[in-house]
């Protein structure tokens, strides 16, 4: 939405980062499986590959959410953002039912991981550099508004707690000897996985369905009653929606009669500007205002009556 240039160049850098860094755990992972053959390693390193899969489409996806709007896409382009965080929940989901098959084979199969000291000391290493790149992501995303961020952050803990699952695993394993908490911890972190991807899917569909944000909705109009007190006008017919990277509001003002073209304006701008204040500088605010008098004839309703598709509203005009 509007980020300043140097705000959207940190984003693509830090994008950059999480793609590296993942390509960078995919290898450590990789390699810590090939010493141990342990099935909750090799958990860790296929959520990798789902990583670096889904962080490519991440770059891809904040790059085109920060393109201005043009002829096709009048809009903007930022509710790309929630098919971004689709994107990644359905490949963690699919990763998580993988993982869950492979523990199970390997269990049954009776395969038994090797070299579990080292296997342990890499994972480790790995956990201890997504803990920090999931901290960041998540700091960068909720500050500068960007879902894409912010959906990543989550995947990088996700990968994080795998890898405690993973440690886990491998610790018990050593400790007692018995090869079936391997297999165990591997099919618990499967299923932690999986319920990420389901979350990040179901807040992806939420997105591009424009669901209505309950805590959203009254701090906006809490605003809007607020305005009402000061400028003594109404309003109604309030909508807003989610736009990935910002929000978009619009609703109607009343004005009496007599009020002017130029202090109708004028309240109309302190209305919008309250709203901002509330939502951040990345919201996008559209009023229509409009006659007391003579208001359903003018609108098309049956005296009395109002709009059926009201998502919000607050001191109608009598």
């Amino acid at each position: 939405m509007d980020q300043s240039p140097g705000s959207q160049k940190l984003l693509r850098q830090v994008s950059w980062l999480s793609f590296w860094i993942g390509v960078l755990m995919l290898a450590i992972k990789s390699g810590a499986w090939f010493l141990t053959r342990s099935s909750a390693i090799l958990s860790d390193a296929a959520e990798s590959v789902v990583h670096v899969a889904a962080v490519a489409f991440v770059v891809y996806s904040l790059r085109l959410s920060q393109k201005p709007p043009d002829e096709d896409h009048p809009y903007g382009h930022a509710k790309i953002s929630f098919f971004s965080a689709g994107f990644e929940g359905g490949l963690i989901s699919i990763a998580g039912l993988f993982i869950f098959y492979e523990a199970i084979r390997q269990w049954v199969d009776g395969i038994a991981p090797q070299q579990l000291g080292s296997g342990a000391l890499l994972t480790a290493l790995a956990l201890a550099i997504n803990g920090w790149l999931g901290w960041y992501l998540l700091r960068v995303g909720k500050r500068d508004g960007s879902l894409i961020l912010e959906a990543n952050g989550n995947h990088v803990l996700t990968d994080a707690w795998t890898s405690i699952g993973v440690l886990v695993g491998l610790g018990l394993t050593g400790a007692t000897g018995w090869m079936g908490f391997d297999p165990i911890c591997a099919m618990l972190v499967a299923l932690n996985i999986l319920w990420s991807g389901v979350r990040l899917m179901w807040r992806s569909a939420s997105g591009l369905m424009d669901t209505a944000d309950p805590v959203v909705q009254a701090a906006i109009v809490a605003r809007l009653d607020a305005a009402t007190v000061k400028h003594g006008v109404t309003w109604h017919q309030m909508r807003h929606r989610h736009l990935g990277e910002g929000h978009w509001v619009d609703f109607h003002l009343v004005f009496d009669d007599a009020t002017t073209v130029r202090d109708a304006h004028e309240i109309a701008t302190d209305f919008e500007r309250a709203v901002r204040e509330e939502m951040g500088p990345s919201t996008i605010v559209t009023t229509h205002l409009e006659p007391i008098e003579d208001h359903e004839r003018i609108h098309g309703h049956p005296p009395g009556e109002m709009p059926t598709v009201v998502i919000g509203e607050g001191h109608h005009p009598d």
